[in-house]
């Protein structure tokens, strides 16, 4: 029989439809899959074997009887154990919520659910999804695919790692700072960070809520930029509860016209030079982009470089009260170390009510000055991260090397992530597309045409 578990969402949703293959026979190799590998990754928590192969006959059942079926019918997807997905365990990656049993569906777990998918179970993420990699005193820490002595990137590395080594064929993340492009990165995969306000949010937690909201967003997670494509309008818009949504339509890539197009490129951000198989992958990706008859330029926005000062500042603005009322409010006694260390680093920013209004105006003027830069370009071409994937434990003494993603969760503009090269040791490196407000069409085009330029994702050993 044809084995489906490196395939596509998208090839395996046409398989199906097409009764080439049942979604039985899909999520029992999924399920195998993930039987197999997920002792070296520690990437699924919690697996939802019984409840999947239920939905899955459901599903193929409801094909037999000519019932209206959706764009991911009998697909199998996982899910972060950040969202509630019914029945199932909701921890954040806090202990307080170990035993916490979600009773209804996170609007965007609803919406692929609604489309026909079934839900494999649950992916690792750090504590409160606070971190660039992925540990947490409930589960334990997640590995790379590609070498498990490196981190597979957070906050949604195990939805990072699971793809990566064909466990599931999609995935549903978040993203406050790089979240769901680290992971991409980190693993080889294909991410979107949609623009905040695309996707709900509701039912995740913790909340990303106050002066926090902007910076966030929920967006999928996959192996290809086909799927991506495939996932965005499902999730997308208002559920009557996010009131960040917005009520936008979803642009078709497949109308962006690649020559033409205005692409500024660069390496470096001014804040931290990547190592060089990170330049060698954007400078390949922007060739190919060129060779489509893209035009590109150098270029880099002006003001970049206030990045880490601002996103540290709004995580500081509070001195992490906000984070230690949800341990409460979780009955997390035992944070762990890592979070219990950056709340402490917050904590000791204290700002007054002036300091913080200076903030918000600064904030404000960057956002204003990125904007002005790019009424000249289309699209933004840049690294994903500084580094390949670092070793466990050395993110945090790295973390400016993350401003290549934070710094447009201070905009809220679109970015995907794709695989576009490979560093010693077969590590994967991802480039980063931004685009315009709401034109994620845009992002995903080229970061398609990067793909198939690249040849994007690749097997890793496990």
């Amino acid at each position: 029989m044809t084995s489906y578990v490196y395939q596509s969402a998208s090839a395996i949703s046409r398989a199906i439809r097409e009764r080439k293959v049942t979604s039985a026979e899909v999520v029992d190799q999924h399920l195998a899959r993930i039987d197999a590998v997920n002792p070296a990754l520690n990437a699924v928590v919690v697996v939802s074997g019984d409840q999947a192969r239920a939905d899955a006959r459901a599903a193929d059942q409801a094909l037999q009887d000519d019932a209206q079926i959706g764009p991911l019918h009998g697909v199998p997807v996982t899910i972060k154990d950040c969202f509630d997905v019914a029945g199932l365990v909701t921890t954040g990656g806090t202990l307080g919520r170990a035993n916490f049993v979600a009773d209804s569906d996170a609007t965007a777990v609803a919406r692929l659910r609604n489309a026909g998918a079934v839900i494999l179970g649950k992916t690792n993420c750090p504590e409160f999804c606070l971190a660039f990699e992925t540990d947490n005193l409930v589960y334990g820490r997640t590995n790379n695919p590609y070498d498990v002595a490196r981190v597979a990137g957070g906050s949604s590395g195990g939805e990072g790692a699971i793809l990566a080594a064909g466990g599931s064929a999609l995935g549903l993340g978040t993203d406050g700072g790089g979240s769901i492009r680290v992971p991409s990165h980190c693993n080889g995969t294909a991410g979107l960070k949609p623009t905040t306000g695309r996707i709900p949010t509701t039912g995740a937690w913790p909340p990303f809520a106050g002066i926090l909201e902007p910076t966030n967003a929920a967006g999928p997670m996959a192996r290809y930029v086909e799927d991506l494509i495939l996932a965005l309008p499902v999730l997308a818009g208002p559920d009557g509860h996010d009131p960040m949504v917005t009520a936008m339509p979803v642009l078709d890539p497949d109308e962006v016209e690649l020559p033409g197009l205005r692409i500024a490129v660069h390496t470096d951000d001014g804040i931290v030079t990547p190592e060089s198989a990170v330049i060698d992958a954007v400078t390949a990706a922007a060739g190919a982009l060129s060779d489509a008859g893209s035009a590109v330029t150098e270029a880099r926005p002006t003001g970049i470089e206030a990045a880490p000062d601002l996103f540290m500042g709004i995580y500081s603005s509070d001195q992490a009260s906000i984070f230690r009322d949800y341990l409460a409010q979780a009955g997390t006694t035992e944070p762990h170390p890592m979070l219990d260390g950056t709340l402490n680093m917050f904590s000791g920013n204290a700002m007054s009510g002036e300091d913080v209004a200076r903030l918000l105006l600064a904030w404000g003027n960057y956002r204003r000055s990125m904007l002005e830069f790019f009424q000249d370009y289309d699209a933004i071409l840049c690294p994903a991260n500084a580094y390949a994937p670092l070793p466990h434990g050395q993110t945090v003494e790295h973390i400016l090397g993350y401003a290549y993603t934070f710094a447009y969760n201070l905009t809220g503009w679109p970015g995907a992530v794709v695989r576009g090269g490979t560093a010693p040791g077969n590590l994967p490196i991802g480039v980063q597309v931004l685009a315009h407000p709401w034109r994620e069409d845009v992002a995903l085009a080229v970061a398609r045409q990067i793909e198939a330029a690249s040849g994007g994702w690749q097997a890793p050993p496990v």
